[in-house]
C-alpha cells in the first residue's frame, strides 16, 4: 500500500469537475484507491464519494492505493490533484 498527502490548490476545491476527472482516472487502475480527509474515507472510483468529502482549497487529503498498479495510481492521481 502506498499513500501521499496532498494539499488542494484549486480555489473551488474538489467540486464536480475535478472529482469527475479523479474518479474516471481511478477507475483505470486495478488497485483499490481511496481519498481520506479528517478520518473520512472515500472510494475514489465513485464520484459522489469524492464529492462527499467536501474538500476545499487549502485542505490536505491523503490518497492511498493498494494493489498491483499502486505506484502508477498514486503518480497519476497526484498529478491530477495538483493540476485541478
Amino acid at each position: 500500500m502506498k499513500s501521499i498527502d496532498i494539499t488542494i490548490q484549486d480555489k473551488e476545491g474538489l467540486h464536480a469537475r475535478p472529482a469527475g476527472i479523479l474518479s474516471k482516472a481511478a477507475k483505470g487502475f486495478e488497485s483499490k484507491v481511496t481519498m481520506t480527509k479528517n478520518g473520512k474515507v472515500a472510494d475514489m472510483k465513485k464520484i459522489f464519494a469524492v464529492m462527499g468529502l467536501a474538500v476545499k482549497c487549502g485542505e490536505t487529503v491523503t490518497i492511498a492505493a493498494d494493489g498491483p498498479d499502486e505506484d502508477a495510481a498514486i503518480e497519476e492521481l497526484t498529478k491530477l490533484c495538483k493540476d485541478a
